[in-house]
């Protein structure tokens, strides 16, 4: 079985990085593609989470609004809520990241 993904789209917001002690580096970001429907655009926003040397350039590099592309795996997050429900979140887990093209000026 294949587990990969491919986006191009821009990033949401300003990544969130993060730094352990184990020395491990993990970087949050949000990214937007758009999709053609019968009804127009329509906007698909992706929680993107990159660990070690790729989570420091995407970090420094991938700011909000620059158009990125994103290569990795689609992973699930699960957990027991303090409620007793269970909880999940998909997100795309990154190999690489390649920067596109500079912020879009509004």
């Amino acid at each position: 079985m294949i587990n990969s993904v491919v986006i191009v789209g821009r990033v949401g917001q300003d990544p969130e990085v993060r730094y352990f002690d184990s020395g491990k580096v993990k970087t949050v970001l949000s990214v937007a593609t758009n999709r053609w429907t019968k009804d127009g655009d329509k906007t698909d926003w992706f929680r993107i989470e990159l660990w070690d040397k790729k989570a420091e350039v995407a970090g420094e590099y991938a700011k909000k609004g620059v158009l990125i592309a994103i290569e990795g795996k689609l992973a699930v997050n699960k957990w027991k809520a303090s409620s007793g429900e269970d909880r999940e979140y998909y997100y795309i887990r990154a190999n690489d990241i390649r920067l596109l093209g500079k912020r879009e000026v509004a």
